[in-house]
């Protein structure tokens, strides 16, 4: 396995170190971490400790989500691509699955299944969105998975930009993230364009990842902002089939 893994913290530098923490206790060989600051914090950690490969970007203005890793990706130099979430936590090495699955021909993403720290199945691969599901979700409130969570692969519309695993080619092939959104619904957007590509979008049931999800956009008015912004973006976009230029 070789792959290039890059974690963007925005003020999460105890999450950041916990999951570095899970890397280097996994023992992987091949790996090479690519860890971008996006706000200035206190983040002290000694590179030489870990035993990968670990760069650390410091930015000096805020960029959004697929705009740091699209970044991470212009440095990374290994065959497969990982982009994750700082609130990750690995508990088995789930990356020499997901980079078996992602060299598959005609494969454009995997993800694990994402558990919530109590164990349930997190709604971390979905249908895409219509103006009919948005409605439902907000009135029911439901956050079910979608897909059955036992199985070998499961192949939903898109999976959560928490874990997302592209062999170098198809990231390269279909331009990154869509930098136009900062925050929330580009990786909905990613797995659209990958579909409209031919590529397929696929769920490996047989590993899973634990997701300490923050939420924030349940809980900030800025976030909540955002997280409209980028769903109205996608559904013009999806609408009238304006994909990224």
């Amino acid at each position: 396995m070789s792959v290039s893994v890059s974690i963007v913290s925005h003020g999460h530098a105890a999450l950041v170190l916990q999951l570095l923490d899970d890397l280097a206790a996994l023992g992987s060989t091949g790996l090479d971490v690519i860890l971008t600051i996006n706000v200035p914090e206190p983040l002290k950690l000694s590179v030489e400790r870990y035993p990968f490969s670990l760069r650390v970007v410091r930015n000096v203005h805020r960029k959004g989500f697929g705009a740091n890793h699209n970044a991470a990706f212009r440095l990374a130099e290994k065959p497969f691509f990982a982009v994750v979430n700082p609130d990750i936590r690995l508990r088995a090495d789930v990356l020499p699955s997901l980079c078996a699955a992602a060299a598959r021909p005609g494969v454009g993403v995997v993800a694990p299944l994402v558990l919530s720290p109590t164990g349930a199945v997190e709604d971390s691969a979905r249908r895409f969105p219509t103006p009919g599901s948005l409605a439902r979700k907000l009135l029911f409130a439901g956050r079910d998975a979608e897909h059955p969570t036992t199985g070998g692969h499961a192949t939903p519309d898109w999976v959560a930009g928490m874990f997302m695993v592209f062999a170098r080619e198809t990231f390269a092939a279909i331009k990154g993230f869509d930098e136009r959104y900062f925050l929330y619904y580009e990786d909905v957007d990613l797995c659209w364009r990958l579909r409209r590509a031919g590529f397929d979008v696929q769920l490996v049931r047989s590993v899973a990842v634990m997701h300490d999800a923050r939420r924030a956009s349940h809980r900030n008015m800025h976030h909540m902002r955002m997280h409209l912004a980028g769903m109205a973006r996608f559904m013009i976009t999806s609408r009238f089939g304006l994909g990224r230029p």
